[in-house]
């Protein structure tokens, strides 16, 4: 662990000068720093089948964009902020920042490397990577790359029991500290890229790495996935989703893990209660990144009533749209505990691979760690809605 990551503090002032000084030299970022020109780098050089699966549905994305435009900080002076703690704590454990990756699936369209170079990146900064059930290499593989750093599981119910049962229980044993069921996509959405390009990376055999390797998966196929791939395959196909699932379903998982589990896609605040009924330990609100529903509510503009809702109950973590450090301080400021940051570090390794991700992390954790002290505070404790204003 690098000392600039003992004290973050110091760490937003040292990656800026870094980037000052390498200046003098004639050095210039390597990636583009705002995000908007970022995703527009990344586009440009991926595949019009890759962007198009990254990509979501316009009026939702836009809302979820248009939410943290309508919260402004409200900076406070003559604080003294020269030392921050950038630390929060979930389940006991403690966190060195509220940044988690959120989970993506079949990384592999993106970067050769995928999953493998994104969890170094994140193992190299302590930043928790919640790993896709739709990974591209299996969990174990993962877990590995990340050595002793904290990971997390997402799981995508499937209409096989057996193949969930055994998956968490792999991730258990893979050291995954928390569980995260993803609710929103029981089915895939009409998305409507993906239906122009007639592109679904899962029928080339890209995303199933956690199925492919995975026992209860493989009993149930006639033939090893090494002798026919597109029976698999096909097999994949007809367990992915799962329309029946309810909330009574959930028991069965919470008999099978001792882990936290989170329910990822909550929207509005009865389901935040229903999630604490049914013996959940947090909730992460979430509309997918806006890749589910079009014309759901944005994220950000839920988030607040789940809280109010939960009256701390349960960790409220977010998800769908943070794009800078000011994002981040605006959903902790509404009560999230944690949140989830998803498409700017694949448009990281998209364009750079493992040192892609790296450069886009830091540039985020120095924007978030720079501009809490220039609001006034000097730890995520601090904040809440008297920290904003709605424009």
């Amino acid at each position: 662990m690098s000392s600039s990551f003992r004290a973050l503090d110091f760490y937003g002032r040292e990656r800026q000068f870094q980037v000052y000084i390498e200046g003098l030299q004639g050095k210039k970022p390597e990636l583009p720093v705002s995000p908007e020109k970022l995703e527009q780098a990344a586009n440009e050089h991926l595949s019009s089948e890759a962007s198009g699966y990254l990509d979501g549905m316009a009026d939702t994305m836009r809302a979820n964009q248009e939410a943290f435009r309508r919260w402004r900080i409200v900076p406070r002076m003559l604080r003294d902020v020269s030392a921050l703690d950038m630390g929060i704590e979930l389940f006991n454990r403690q966190y060195r920042t509220p940044v988690l990756l959120a989970p993506i699936g079949v990384q592999s369209i993106v970067h050769p490397d995928g999953e493998a170079a994104v969890a170094r990146a994140a193992a190299e900064l302590e930043i928790p990577m919640v790993m896709s059930t739709a990974s591209t290499l299996p969990l174990e593989q993962i877990a590995q790359e990340m050595g002793e750093a904290p990971r997390w599981f997402q799981l995508y119910w499937s209409k096989d029991p057996d193949f969930n049962a055994s998956v968490v229980q792999r991730a258990e044993q893979a050291g995954c500290s928390a569980i995260v069921v993803t609710l929103d996509t029981f089915m895939l959405a009409w998305r409507v890229r993906d239906i122009e390009n007639a592109y679904l990376p899962f029928l080339l055999g890209q995303g199933l790495g956690n199925y492919l390797a995975d026992p209860a998966f493989r009993r149930a196929l006639a033939q090893p996935p090494e002798q026919n791939l597109q029976a698999a395959v096909m097999h994949f196909v007809n367990i992915f989703t799962n329309p029946s699932l309810t909330w009574k379903d959930l028991d069965f998982l919470r008999q099978r893990t001792r882990l936290p589990i989170l329910l990822k896609g909550i929207l509005h605040p009865d389901d935040a209660l229903k999630a604490i009924d049914a013996g959940m330990d947090g909730v992460i609100v979430s509309n997918h990144g806006g890749r589910q529903v079009e014309g759901a509510r944005a994220a950000l503009d839920a988030l607040p009533d789940i809280v109010k809702a939960v009256q701390g109950r349960m960790p409220v973590l977010f998800d769908s749209g943070i794009r800078r450090g000011s994002d981040i301080i605006k959903a902790m400021a509404l009560g999230a505990r944690a949140v989830l940051l998803g498409r700017p570090y694949l448009w990281g390794l998209a364009l750079a691979g493992e040192a892609g991700v790296r450069e886009v992390l830091r540039n985020l954790l120095a924007d978030l760690a720079l501009t809490l002290a220039l609001s006034g505070y000097t730890s995520f404790a601090e904040l809440d809605a008297s920290s904003l204003v709605r424009d």
